[in-house]
């Protein structure tokens, strides 16, 4: 008899990613869904990649990560927000931004223990604090601005809150930090116990002027924080699958215990090309924005020729699309119509919710994609 397993996560089904996706391969649809740009990456990064293994760099790294890459993470977070973090005691590197986010839940939630988490919200966060034993305490951001409302925050604050997790860039909408939410932030967690997770992949993925916040920019946050970042977002690699932590030396210390034994290391000859894609030219993540902000403005402009609304986006490269005036289903049943009946692919933020707003009509699009690919989708949306 074969033994029935008691499942940890009984609310958790396959991704909304995996199902989207398989659902554009069966039906031949532009997939604008999954996050993941369909365009070359850099071309010194691809050589530095192949120089590498050519130079036997193919066994473990150490588990922090090849000192040369910690040295360069040190000199860019430097360069970034004024603060040089230790390479050796505060630098972690991660295979991907999930591991981290992962390690640093698991290195501080006990049983029992409450994490608030900011509606809507990536899908990882969530499973990865109840295999913890923690609690995720959903609060809603404004459904429509998505802005964090920090009094409704304040309240849901108790004895048992251990851990509150942000994202700025923010994913699904782009919503993005400005100095009153760091304000904000600072004096709810002075003189408690909570750490912060800031999630910061499209750190480097904002327009219109905009300055990242991050938290390692604020001594009081960064000195209770776990900063996440994404080389994968940052160099259109996600298929990569590399990382990094920035955590004072205590908290790295807890969170290389569990990264130690979840995945040890992380892939060795692409810690190598980005130690010196990092080095030698700087001037790639200084200019993303610079770089996406084209393909925003081109997609939002062709948007508005269609009967989808599209909201702002001040960072990230995601663009929310308000399809109230096409169609009055949910969201999870408008982007499987969508797929398969128009031939493009949205991802719901129903998933990204513990609870999503009654009536809402939104749906992401990515717009990291190559032009020709954001004019087949066009065309297909155009007829709505």
């Amino acid at each position: 008899m074969t033994p029935v397993p008691r499942t940890k996560l009984p609310r958790v089904g396959t991704t909304i990613f995996a199902v989207m996706s398989q659902l554009a391969a069966e039906h031949g649809a532009v997939n604008l869904g999954q996050g993941f740009p369909d365009f070359d990456i850099p071309p010194r990064l691809v050589d530095a990649l192949a120089r590498a293994m050519l130079d036997g760099l193919n066994q473990y790294a150490p588990m922090t990560g090849l000192p040369s890459l910690r040295k360069a993470i040190a000199d860019k977070t430097e360069r970034c927000y004024g603060y040089r973090p230790d390479p050796d005691a505060e630098i972690t590197v991660t295979s991907g931004a999930s591991e981290a986010i992962l390690d640093a839940i698991h290195a501080v939630v006990r049983p029992g223990d409450e994490v608030i988490v900011l509606d809507p919200c990536y899908d990882c966060y969530e499973p990865a604090i109840e295999l913890a034993g923690g609690v995720p305490v959903h609060v809603p951001l404004d459904p429509r601005t998505f802005a964090p409302d920090w009094d409704l925050i304040r309240r849901a604050v108790t004895p048992k809150t251990r851990m509150l997790m942000t994202n700025t860039p923010h994913n699904p909408s782009g919503a993005m930090f400005d100095a009153d939410d760091i304000r904000q932030l600072t004096g709810l967690l002075r003189g408690t116990d909570i750490f912060l997770l800031s999630d910061e992949v499209y750190e480097h993925i904002v327009y219109d002027g905009r300055r990242h916040e991050s938290a390692l920019r604020y001594p009081e946050l960064r000195e209770r924080a776990f900063v996440v970042s994404s080389f994968g977002k940052t160099y259109h690699c996600t298929g990569w699958k590399v990382g990094y932590c920035v955590a004072p030396p205590a908290l790295s210390a807890e969170f290389r215990k569990v990264h130690q034994y979840n995945t040890f290391c992380t892939f060795t000859p692409a810690q190598a090309a980005f130690a010196e894609m990092i080095e030698a030219e700087p001037e790639h993540y200084e200019q993303l924005g610079e770089f996406y902000q084209p393909r925003r403005d081109r997609f939002r402009e062709q948007l508005l020729t269609t009967k989808l609304k599209p909201l702002p986006v001040p960072g990230g490269y995601f663009q929310l699309v308000d399809y109230s005036d096409v169609s009055d289903l949910d969201a999870a049943a408008f982007c499987r119509w969508l797929t398969v009946e128009h031939g493009v692919v949205a991802i719901p933020l129903s998933p990204f919710y513990g609870t999503p707003p009654q009536g809402q009509r939104l749906a992401r699009l990515c717009f990291a994609k190559n032009e020709a690919t954001l004019d087949a989708a066009i065309e297909r949306l155009a007829r709505l």
